[in-house]
């Protein structure tokens, strides 16, 4: 896409922005600006909390898991 075709979609982008009134939509527009920052979640979480992740996505890779279903039928009966 050429700077000229990508200035006219931002440009189309903005008036668009400027005449929602969805409150949900606008929502969903900030969540999705702030999701795309250049900022790292990983990189805010404590060592603890990034070694307690992984270790759940090491699991993962092991086939170490269980359904859904057999999740909360085991919790039923705790």
């Amino acid at each position: 896409m050429q700077i000229s075709e990508l200035n006219k979609k931002k440009l189309d982008l903005i008036d668009w922005i400027n005449q929602l009134s969805d409150k949900n939509t606008i929502e969903l527009l900030d969540n999705l600006k702030s999701a795309t920052s250049k900022d790292d979640w990983w990189d805010e979480l404590s060592d603890n909390e990034q070694k307690k992740l992984q270790n759940g996505m090491n699991d993962i890779k092991k086939g170490n898991v269980i359904s859904s279903a057999q999740f909360w039928k085991e919790l039923k009966n705790v």
